[in-house]
C-alpha cells in the first residue's frame, strides 16, 4: 500500500466525495423532515431571492418542461409558489413564492446552515474564507 500525500488527487476526490455524501444527507433529511423532495426544496432555494421563467427554472435544475410543469404544480398545490404570465413575453410564465414558501425555505437554509456548522467549527476564519474562495473557483 502507497502512502497518500498531500497533493494526491485520489485524496481530493475522496474528501470531495465524503463532504457532498455529508451535505447531501443534511439537505436531504431537512427536506424529508418538511415533506419535500431534494429538487422541491432546490426550487424553493432557487425562489428566496428571484422570481424566474418556469424555462429558466427547467434548465437551472436540469429538468424537461414536463417535469418542472408537474414540480411547479405540486408546488402550487402546497401553497408554496405562485405561478403568474410574464408580462414581457405572455407565453412564458414565472415562478415566486409564496409567504408560506418564503417562510418554509426560509427555516430549511437556517437547519441546513445550523446543521452544516459542525464540519465547519474546526476551521479559523482565513481557513473558511479559503475554502469558500476554492468551492466558489469550483462551481465558476
Amino acid at each position: 500500500m502507497t502512502a497518500r500525500t498531500d497533493d494526491d488527487p485520489d485524496r481530493l476526490l475522496d474528501a470531495l466525495v465524503q463532504t457532498s455524501f455529508e451535505v447531501i444527507g443534511v439537505v436531504s433529511r431537512v427536506a424529508a423532515e418538511s415533506e419535500l423532495s431534494l429538487t422541491q426544496l432546490r426550487l424553493l432555494a432557487i425562489l428566496r431571492d428571484r422570481e424566474p421563467t418556469m424555462s429558466d427554472l427547467a434548465a437551472h435544475l436540469g429538468l424537461d418542461r414536463s417535469s418542472i410543469s408537474g414540480l411547479i404544480d405540486r408546488a402550487v398545490q402546497r401553497g408554496l409558489v405562485t405561478k403568474t404570465r410574464d408580462e414581457t413575453d405572455r407565453r412564458s410564465a414565472r415562478v415566486a413564492l409564496t409567504p408560506a414558501g418564503r417562510e418554509l425555505a426560509g427555516r430549511g437554509a437556517a437547519q441546513i446552515h445550523e446543521r452544516i456548522a459542525p464540519l465547519l467549527a474546526g476551521l479559523d476564519g482565513t481557513r473558511r474564507q479559503t475554502l469558500t474562495g476554492l468551492l466558489e473557483s469550483l462551481l465558476a
